[in-house]
């Protein structure tokens, strides 16, 4: 391994370790989500500013480029169940156990990260699909007003670069350096289980 991809291995390793300094997911998102004021570009960021929905999107493309094919299909998942638990929470429903689902998920593809766990096209779908019904509750349950779907539009925007992102992150870094694979995905795992704890 050259000088330069050391320096980018190290850099990579590094921005994924970040997830692990987060805190638990209330209160990490925009002002504007809390009261109604929500518009396409703070939907954009949104994601960006809770670790824990960062890590979990960033984690699903890593998994996806290492682990699952077609490696479209489980971000294509996330998004469309993303949206599903999002309009929930639009519509007022009371998704339970949101908070420890969210931890859940990172726990979960942390280590699906870790061991580059393949699974069936059916299970790989539905677990990421799943864990992203409770992400977009979460969001719905923030977002109210004439501009959630605008919002909304955002997230799934910024959510699809994430997975994107990861699964560039998977292929051009991961899948040459395992042990990179292995530390972002065990500190992602740490981060659940650390949120997971918290709320016991």
């Amino acid at each position: 391994m050259n000088r330069k991809e050391v320096k980018a291995s190290l850099a990579t390793a590094a921005l994924l370790l970040v997830p692990a300094l987060a805190i638990a997911h209330p209160g990490h998102g925009a002002e504007g989500l809390a009261h109604g004021e929500a518009g396409f570009i703070d939907g954009l960021v949104h994601p960006f500013t809770g670790l824990d929905h960062l890590a979990a999107m960033l984690a699903v493309g890593v998994w996806s480029a290492l682990a699952v094919r077609p490696v479209w299909l489980a971000p294509a998942a996330f998004v469309a169940l993303l949206v599903a638990g999002a309009a929930a929470g639009f519509l007022g429903v009371v998704v339970p156990a949101v908070e420890p689902m969210i931890a859940a998920s990172l726990l979960v593809l942390g280590l699906l990260v870790a061991w580059q766990r393949k699974m069936p096209m059916a299970l790989a779908a539905g677990l990421t699909g799943a864990f992203a019904f409770f992400h977009g509750a979460a969001h719905g349950m923030e977002l109210a007003g004439s501009t959630q779907w605008l919002a909304l539009a955002g997230m799934v925007v910024a959510t699809a670069t994430l997975h994107a992102a990861g699964i560039a992150l998977g292929h051009l870094v991961m899948a040459r350096h395992r042990w990179l694979s292995l530390v972002a995905g065990a500190s992602t795992a740490l981060l659940g289980a650390t949120l997971l704890v918290r709320m016991a």
